[in-house]
């Protein structure tokens, strides 16, 4: 059972950024508002006029111009992070690496209103040093990976290029009876334009290679279970592939058949209700063991 936190204020936090040297002409309120939509120009300049933002640590106006190699800095104040499930179980643990399952809805790393609500703050009270070698989606649910060294994780993240982990998954469409027992989607991924965010990742002809194999595992009336590996790691890949094949997920709020984001909707990627979780994952302890984990799926995922 999911135990959800409420929604509690945190300490805040300090966003940075350098300009880059070929960085074109901009004032401090141009470069917030063109880099940061998730806020719109008032709400950015209501910022710089508090002291909210800084330039190299000193108090700035809206239309002073930036040159590169500057430093900016946003004070976001403490904020009230919505709840999230904080039950975090351990897969496996020894002195270097941490195996655990992540609960749908908890997001993985910080961003957006999320920051101790997030499985990286939660991890890292207990290990200072821990980074996830892989990611999952805020509503996709199982075993994530996290190096608690600096060796371990440069050793799992050359494994992770080389494609060398085994990734499969656990989902759930709609009826699909035309769809073979197994199956592989190859359709590329890449950036499109998405008012919301700018863009966001779907399925472009012209995107990065992707390759999923899918098998059905149960077939039903209402739904069908699919186990799925994935050969890369394209943001939202399966979610994107599915769709490419006309079979979203079940209850995703962002991709439809084709690939693509809703025509009408206003979802972004960190919004919860699809079914995915992360089954089983395979690769080499950096002690050289090869190793095999599970994760229990939740029940609708379960024949």
């Amino acid at each position: 059972m999911n135990i959800t936190h409420p929604a509690t204020f945190n300490d805040g936090w300090v966003y940075c950024d350098r300009i880059p040297k070929n960085h074109p002409p901009a004032t401090v309120l141009d470069y917030y508002t063109h880099r940061y939509r998730h806020s719109d120009r008032a709400t950015w300049q209501t910022r710089i006029e508090t002291g909210q933002i800084l330039l190299n640590n000193q108090p700035i106006a809206a239309d002073t111009p930036l040159k590169p190699g500057q430093n900016l800095s946003y004070h976001r104040p403490p904020w009230q992070e919505p709840p999230v499930p904080l039950d975090i179980t351990t897969i496996h643990e020894d002195n270097v690496v941490l195996v655990v399952n992540k609960p749908s809805g908890l997001p993985v790393l910080p961003g957006g209103n999320f920051l101790q609500h997030t499985l990286l703050w939660q991890v890292r009270q207990r290990h200072p040093t821990a980074a996830p070698i892989h990611r999952l989606g805020r509503g996709t649910s199982g075993i994530m990976m996290i190096a608690k060294t600096k060796t371990a994780r440069a050793h799992l993240s050359q494994q992770m290029r080389q494609h060398r982990f085994g990734k499969t998954y656990r989902a759930l469409i709609g009826p699909a009876a035309d769809l073979p027992d197994q199956f592989s989607i190859t359709h590329p991924i890449g950036k499109i334009p998405y008012p919301q965010l700018g863009h966001i990742y779907g399925a472009k002809p012209d995107g990065l290679d992707a390759h999923s194999d899918c098998s059905v595992v149960q077939r039903q009336p209402e739904a069908t279970l699919l186990d799925v590996t994935i050969l890369t790691g394209r943001p939202h890949q399966i979610r994107i592939h599915l769709a490419t094949l006309g079979y979203p997920l079940l209850g995703d709020p962002l991709y439809v058949a084709g690939g693509q984001p809703h025509p009408n909707g206003k979802a972004i990627p960190g919004d919860c209700g699809y079914w995915l979780h992360a089954h089983r994952l395979s690769f080499i302890h950096p002690t050289g063991k090869p190793m095999t984990l599970t994760c229990e799926p939740p029940p609708c995922l379960v024949t």
